[in-house]
């Protein structure tokens, strides 16, 4: 139930929606989803959906944008041609919202409050949703929901439920974040390990030693990735998305539902969400859909393939818009 809303058009900064939520576990919160727009003018061009994943946040395109080899001026999700919408993923802290009981919420009540926040803004339809890891998750979510709402979905090096060894390194994750000691450095020691491979850090590293700090440059480099998530993230906000990969799980029976044309992506090498466990996905689904199609991205770096190989997701997005 929607209470109120306020809403500032101020393109490319933060816009927030006043929401009152009852989570599917029955709490009772209230929300300000804060979100982005970026490119045309709400409802004077087609509008596309990005969801954000696990550190990311609204900011997806200008200078400073997670996505910006992708969304921008002239990028291949163009926002000279398009609206672009990003709602933060209430918790994440960017907009320093944070949620004490992050256990009260799963990815299901994330697609909630985001189909909420399309009601408050009067979107009722999409010309694509686009997402990577959660956020594509996410997006499965929304569309299990709303099986109209979007002509096109691409959920990208993600899928529809958190199979056992995702579940099992984030139960990890879970562990040391619960524990005192440097518990979101040692997170994301452990969650960058997962997201790469080890062809992807030896090739990289190839054992070189950096005599100054007196260690592996490879030791030296998730110690900086350790450090640096813990200058710009909070650790309740790392917990509730930790949670949320934790707690994917859409009902296979109602995939088929879906009636925008899908376009799965994945990545060969990905730890997290298995290239073999998307495919796998896809050929259920192509049973039952005619609109359903498979690409795959080659890359030795796993799971964050999805933001590092960007001339080849450049490649197989592109002509899936302009068809």
């Amino acid at each position: 139930m929607i209470l109120s809303k306020s809403i500032i058009e101020l393109k490319t900064e933060l816009n927030y929606i006043n929401l009152s939520y009852q989570t599917n576990s029955g709490k009772e919160y209230h929300i300000s989803l804060s979100y982005q727009l970026f490119g045309k003018d709400l409802f004077s061009a087609p509008i596309i959906l990005v969801n954000h994943a696990l550190t990311g946040n609204s900011d997806v395109a200008g200078e400073k944008g997670w996505w910006k080899q992708l969304i921008g001026e002239n990028q291949v999700i163009d926002t000279n041609k398009y609206t672009v919408l990003c709602f933060n993923i209430p918790g994440n802290g960017f907009d320093d919202f944070l949620i004490d009981e992050y256990e009260d919420f799963t990815p299901s009540d994330i697609a909630n409050i985001f189909l909420q926040g399309l009601e408050s803004l009067h979107i009722t339809s999409l010309y694509a949703i686009i997402g990577g890891s959660l956020g594509g998750a996410i997006g499965w979510e929304m569309l299990v929901k709303q099986p109209h709402l979007a002509e096109i979905f691409i959920p990208i090096a993600c899928d529809y439920k958190t199979h056992d060894w995702l579940h099992a390194q984030c139960l990890v994750q879970k562990f040391l974040l619960n524990q005192k000691d440097e518990p979101l450095q040692k997170a994301r020691i452990h969650a960058m390990l997962c997201y790469r491979t080890p062809e992807s850090l030896n090739d990289r590293f190839q054992n070189k030693y950096n005599q100054e700090k007196q260690r592996l440059e490879s030791e030296d480099w998730l110690v900086y990735h350790g450090n640096a998530l813990n200058d710009r993230f909070s650790l309740k906000a790392y917990q509730l998305m930790n949670h949320l990969l934790m707690n994917i799980n859409v009902d296979e029976s109602q995939l088929e539902k879906i009636q925008a044309r899908m376009h799965m992506i994945s990545v060969d090498t990905d730890l997290f969400f298995p290239a073999s466990e998307i495919r796998m996905c896809f050929e259920k689904l192509k049973e039952k859909k005619e609109n359903v199609f498979y690409h795959e991205i080659t890359s030795i770096h796993g799971h964050d393939a999805f933001l590092m190989e960007y001339k080849q997701l450049n490649n197989i997005i592109k002509p899936i818009l302009n068809i």
